[in-house]
């Protein structure tokens, strides 16, 4: 923030979230510059009403958009007029009343005429013209907000909080230099942050191809090569041999105390309880703590995995990830073990976790809670090179991996300090600490130039 000059001149503000503002702002309660309301859904029991409709409707999660371009659905006539659902116009702003996740406080503005959902509020200001400058103010003071209602509780907002909000009222030209100042540098950032998530992902796709290359091809690309007799695997080297996971280890699936929810059994402080949650909650290749325990009556109704043993989610949306242990523990029914593994465990675990995408097609189809059944698993098709083979492929990934590992560790710190940086950038601005009324749009001055310069 070094760079921007400060007001001249500040005083209290008379707002709870600021200590100060600039001299020649003042500051109001929502309430009294702007109407606010909620909106309606139509009845779910009348399917005509969301059957080829007219008018736009948005749901709270269009909140997730922050300048709302598309409705979530279309709602009849005959819906709008029979519910609550009220007009909202372009420009004015939405916020999402409940919910339990990041929604709820969340701020969009509109770029459409639409109708919204009960479990959202439209913030209409009196003068239009504020409403950008008010979406940055209410997006810097989001948990704010949230914490008028219970904070990251379930409890929601209404339009009382909304109207008890406190603003700041710079002039109209301030008020209008501003939003396009965070207009602007926000995208740079964005644009910025965007690029750090892009390099990430290829670099999870490089540091996966990494993986998959040594576990089906081995580290010598000289090696004779034969066929796998696998379609999907192809070639693998010609001294290797290939298997089943249900011959080279014990598949067993773990098992959940009954009744479900009972307290003698659950929430206890005996044995760690590892879920499909504690699995695929990161990257890591070893589970060493869980955040749930059982009771002792609990854990001796189920099996005991023991240290040292690979895990498998087998259900869920995210089934195929694995795991291994660190602790003894108990393991719900959403995750298999592989017992007496006949392998190193940490090849079958870099072997297992190329194959989760495939893993997930397999039971893609059909309808219910996809699961992998202890039959699949147990068909699950393993390459075995020489033991000192393995050895040299679980260093040369671990190697590969920790590079790998360093380089988005840096990427994440960068988009970290960037996103520290846009927060700190908006708090700044819509309280006056920095002085912008001077900037100016250098894309508006450059679209300028050229106009002139074609001239």
């Amino acid at each position: 923030m070094a760079k921007y000059q400060k007001y001249a001149e500040y005083k209290a503000s008379g707002v709870e979230w600021a200590d100060t503002l600039p001299a020649n702002w003042s500051s109001v309660h929502l309430k009294w510059i702007s109407t606010i309301y909620a909106g309606g859904t139509p009845s779910k029991t009348i399917e005509s009403y969301w059957e080829n409709g007219v008018i736009p409707w948005i749901n709270s999660g269009a909140v997730n958009q922050t300048y709302v371009l598309e409705p979530s659905t279309y709602i009849s006539k005959a819906a709008y007029e029979n519910s609550s659902a009220k007009w909202i116009p372009k420009n004015a702003l939405v916020m999402a009343l409940a919910g339990q996740g990041k929604t709820k406080g969340m701020v969009a503005q509109l770029g459409i005429d639409t109708t919204c959902n009960q479990s959202m509020a439209a913030i209409l200001p009196n003068d239009l013209s504020y409403a950008r400058f008010l979406f940055w103010w209410i997006t810097a003071n989001y948990q704010n907000i949230r914490n008028m209602s219970g904070g990251d509780l379930r409890d929601g907002l209404n339009l009382e909080h909304l109207g008890d909000i406190g603003c700041p009222l710079p002039s109209s030209e301030e008020v209008t230099t501003i939003a396009s100042f965070l207009d602007h540098e926000t995208t740079k950032i964005d644009t910025l942050i965007a690029k750090q998530e892009e390099l990430i992902a290829l670099l999870k796709e490089k540091r996966q191809a990494v993986i998959s290359h040594a576990v089906t091809k081995g580290l010598n690309p000289n090696v004779p090569m034969k066929d796998s007799g696998v379609e999907w695997l192809g070639e693998v080297p010609e001294h290797w041999t290939v298997s089943k996971f249900g011959y080279i280890s014990q598949v067993v699936r773990g098992g959940s105390p009954r009744p479900a929810g009972d307290p003698t059994l659950f929430n206890g402080d005996y044995s760690p309880w590892v879920t499909v949650a504690e699995i695929t909650k990161d990257d890591e290749l070893y589970l060493t703590s869980t955040d749930t325990f059982l009771t002792k009556k609990g854990s001796e109704q189920c099996r005991v995995f023991q240290t040292g043993t690979l895990l498998l989610s087998n259900s869920g949306a995210t089934l195929g990830v694995p795991k291994i242990l660190c602790i003894n523990a108990n393991a719900n029914d959403g995750v298999v073990g592989f017992e007496e593994l006949k392998i190193d465990t940490e090849y079958a675990y870099f072997y297992l976790s190329v194959l989760t995408n495939d893993l997930r097609e397999r039971v893609k189809q059909g309808s219910g809670q996809p699961n992998l059944n202890t039959d699949i698993v147990k068909a699950i098709t393993i390459t075995l090179p020489p033991e000192n083979e393995i050895k040299e492929i679980v260093e040369a990934i671990k190697k590969k991996i920790d590079h790998f590992s360093k380089l988005i560790a840096s990427a994440e710190n960068a988009i970290q300090l960037m996103q520290e940086r846009r927060t700190a950038l908006i708090s700044a601005a819509v309280t006056g600490k920095i002085d912008v009324h001077d900037w100016q749009n250098p894309v508006k001055n450059n679209n300028q130039d050229n106009m002139e310069l074609s001239a």
